[in-house]
């Protein structure tokens, strides 16, 4: 296949979705995570889940960088726009999501902080250098596929010797999710992995080889289009009916075994590991997040302007923290779809597009799943 339209074409996707269905054993489950929230996005649109058989579950994980935001980070730079005066620099998903007390960075613009959207670091970086009068600071978020990009604008920050600017790093690692999703004894039992595709071009297929080989479960790295998902639920079905747990990618056009080296260099040089950090929905995680290191810390907000982080619970009534672990689906929620909509979002899961509840409430909450 060569044009996105093939990767799209339904009768393609109806014998694929024969082909899992001859494969699969009766008298089994198999219960698969698809661990990025553009899989989520993507399963959700194009309606994959009701081709599957029914003993085939594909269960939501912790993938989408706004959904696993913990509060008390958002709180942060919340601060940072209200009591610090900076201009903070912030993707369109993080305005509305809700911090403590239902504030949100829209509503901390419209308390008088200076609050922008902007679509890349890039774009913090121009304003930094066209208004240096003002202190501007990057929300950087996401897992590992945007990282090299902040890493990048640290970089060239020094160069330009750009003293108004820095970044609030929250940048979160997904081979620790994983472990952490595997070894948490109150987590959904699992038989294999959707791998990421976007991170793993960066960081390449090998690094999930010792997930696979200590949990026994396997991990294939899949492309965002329909076909790619459903191709990839065919090879983890084929492997753990086969008693196997490889990594394997079905996603070659664009991700290699080694992954991107020059990006993962620039982010060694810039970010080192945190021992710990508080993910929204699965609590603390060992070596899961990075740190700017201390000899970039002129470009370091929580350094800059002496952030502290507090843990915050999440809202009793949103069950966001479950449906990231997998544990629930996003129609479990007493919550969902009555008062926690995408226009007031009670939990992160509901802000994102690639939020869980989010890609539900758009595209299946009124479809019933029917036999393949």
């Amino acid at each position: 296949m060569k044009y996105v339209d093939e990767f799209r074409d339904g009768h393609a996707a109806r014998a694929l979705a024969a082909e899992i269905a001859a494969v699969v054993q009766p008298d089994r489950q198999y219960r698969l995570m698809e661990f990025c929230g553009g899989h989520t996005h993507a399963i959700a649109r194009y309606g994959l889940s009701a081709l599957l058989p029914d003993n085939v579950e594909l269960i939501h994980g912790p993938g989408c960088p706004v959904c696993v935001l913990p509060i008390g980070r958002l709180d942060g730079a919340i601060a940072l726009a209200l009591e610090h005066g900076v201009t903070l620099c912030t993707y369109g998903d993080t305005l509305r999501v809700p911090g403590s007390g239902r504030m949100s960075l829209y509503k901390a613009r419209a308390a008088g902080g200076d609050v922008r959207m902007v679509y890349s670091v890039d774009d913090a970086l121009a304003l930094a250098r066209a208004e240096p009068q003002r202190q501007v600071v990057f929300f950087a978020i996401g897992f590992e596929t945007t990282t090299p990009p902040t890493a990048l604008a640290l970089l060239t920050a020094r160069a330009e010797g750009l003293s108004n600017f820095s970044v609030y790093a929250n940048h979160v690692l997904t081979p620790a999710a994983m472990r952490h999703l595997l070894a948490s004894g109150d987590g959904v039992a699992l038989d294999g992995f959707i791998g990421p595709s976007h991170v793993s071009t960066v960081i390449g297929s090998d690094v999930y080889a010792d997930i696979a080989r200590d949990s026994g479960k396997p991990v294939v790295i899949t492309g965002f289009e329909p076909l790619d998902v459903l191709i990839g639920v065919r090879m983890l079905i084929e492997q753990i009916n086969q008693g196997r747990a490889e990594v394997e990618n079905q996603f070659i056009r664009a991700v290699t075994a080694a992954g991107n080296r020059k990006a993962r260099q620039v982010v060694d040089e810039v970010f080192a590991l945190r021992p710990a950090f508080d993910w929204r929905g699965l609590g603390e995680v060992a070596a899961s997040a990075l740190a700017i290191r201390p000899e970039w810390s002129a470009w370091d907000a929580e350094v800059k302007f002496g952030l502290t982080t507090h843990s915050v619970a999440d809202n009793k009534a949103c069950e966001c923290g479950a449906i990231l672990q997998g544990r629930k689906k996003p129609q479990d929620c007493k919550v969902f779809a009555t008062v926690c909509t995408p226009d007031n979002p009670l939990g992160a899961c509901m802000v994102s597009s690639e939020g869980a509840c989010a890609a539900h409430y758009s595209y299946g909450r009124f479809v019933s799943k029917e036999p393949a």
